[in-house]
């Protein structure tokens, strides 16, 4: 047997593996973090990609807007800012004329304390801050998208500033390929028929983890970010442990570009084959706290299993499902057809978990070990459930033979693993 730890909320659950029926353990490559983080964005506005330095863009009586994540992202908006201000201040921008905007897109706005936990007490009594709200009637219209024509409208104060700003980290994300860069704008302080548009291009194909190519959303947001005229972005790349592994500065795509080839180096695995069995782990608190966030995982695993394999999900689910539109859709919408209509009739953040999981149960059998009730997890998300993560394996080698072969991914929310058939040409 072979003993496999995987985090599960605070704490972590053993894995025992036949080690006959185990293909290996798979995770994010170890990166550690630079010495001064702080200092590792100075080194990347001072080192700007595709750009001038931000001090050069700006002027002394610029109106800047800095575009930073809300509280559902987990980016290190303080040790970006700092770095920021101090360039900005260097161009002789007076605190007075900067504004940060919290880029909420469709989600609710920041409150006073979590602004302080955002951004720190020392940038939040020198600059004004605001929370973007997507169904504000004071928004501006700045064009239609080229590609997909669609109308974007964008917050005020974003759109009538002289420099924008956009801070954020990137990551995978399971529609637009990859978070970071052009998402500030699109979805962040949009409009809420600009975001719908935009996210019910979803369905397509190419619209999923890791992929630009062709990839509808990300080719939208894109566009609009270009409408919106940004100036400048620092984004960065972070190891498992939130810490700050490079930072890049510059141009919205360049720089973003650079961050993209990082996020590949560390957190994609080529495998060459595919499993019968995946048992996988959501990664432990924060990111097994509900159904909703611990699915990323499942969809991130997808190309290392066996179409009719059965995927083990390790995820305490401490807060049950999670989203209400999740559920919802998951109640009244029986199949992928009708979801995917839904979608594209009236995008509603939640809903797009439900298409993707209806449509990884029409390929796959999943079997969740997690504290949530039964009757949520099988009456309405449709999945078996087990109460220990041993049973679960056993009942998958029942399902797929005692021979079957299992991939075991700890960290499945942050790991993306690409199938690449072996050359049988090459000696």
């Amino acid at each position: 047997m072979v003993d496999v730890w995987l985090p599960y909320g605070k704490t972590d659950v053993c894995a025992r593996i036949p080690a006959r029926n185990l293909l290996g353990t798979i995770e994010p490559k170890d990166q550690t973090n630079v010495c001064n983080q702080t200092a590792e964005v100075e080194r990347a506005l001072q080192e700007p990609i595709g750009t001038k330095r931000l001090r050069e863009i700006a002027k002394p009586e610029s109106k800047v807007a800095i575009v930073v994540d809300e509280t559902t992202y987990k980016s290190p908006s303080e040790r970006m800012l700092t770095p920021v201000l101090a360039e900005l201040n260097a161009a002789g921008v007076k605190d007075e004329n900067i504004t940060i905007i919290f880029g909420c897109g469709p989600h609710r706005p920041v409150t006073t304390e979590e602004a302080k936990k955002l951004l720190g007490e020392e940038a939040i009594k020198r600059i004004n801050t605001i929370s973007h709200s997507c169904t504000s009637t004071d928004l501006v219209y700045i064009g239609t998208t080229k590609t997909y024509g669609n109308k974007i409208q964008v917050n005020r104060v974003f759109a009538e500033a002289d420099v924008k700003v956009l801070l954020g980290d990137i990551n995978y994300h399971y529609y637009a390929g990859y978070g970071g860069g052009r998402k500030s704008v699109l979805p962040a302080v949009c409009g809420n028929e600009s975001i719908q548009r935009n996210h019910s291009m979803l369905v397509n194909t190419n619209a999923r983890t890791g992929n630009l190519e062709n990839n509808p959303v990300h080719i939208d947001m894109t566009e609009a970010a270009r409408l919106a005229k940004v100036d400048y972005i620092v984004n960065v790349v972070e190891n498992r442990k939130g810490e700050i592994v490079k930072a890049f500065a510059g141009d919205l795509e360049a720089a973003f570009m650079e961050g993209v080839k990082l996020v590949d180096e560390l957190y994609q695995a080529t495998v060459v084959r595919r499993a019968d069995i995946i048992v996988v782990s959501a990664g432990g608190y924060p990111a097994d706290i509900n159904l909703y966030q611990a699915y990323n995982s499942i969809n991130n695993v997808l190309d290392a299993v066996k179409r009719g394999g059965v995927i083990i999900l390790v995820a305490e689910c401490l807060e049950g499902y999670g989203n209400q539109v999740f559920y919802d859709w998951m109640t009244r919408l029986p199949d992928v057809k009708s979801a995917e209509k839904e979608i594209r009739r009236n995008f509603v953040m939640g809903g797009h978990k439900a298409l993707y999981l209806l449509k990884a149960l029409q390929t796959y059998q999943i079997i969740l070990v997690s504290s949530m009730p039964d009757f949520y997890a099988t009456s309405i998300f449709k999945l078996k459930t087990a109460r220990a993560v041993n049973d679960a394996l056993n009942e998958a080698l029942k399902i797929t033979g005692s021979a079957s072969r299992v991939w075991a991914f700890p960290q499945g929310s942050d790991v993306l693993p690409i199938y690449k058939a072996p050359d049988e040409n090459k000696i």
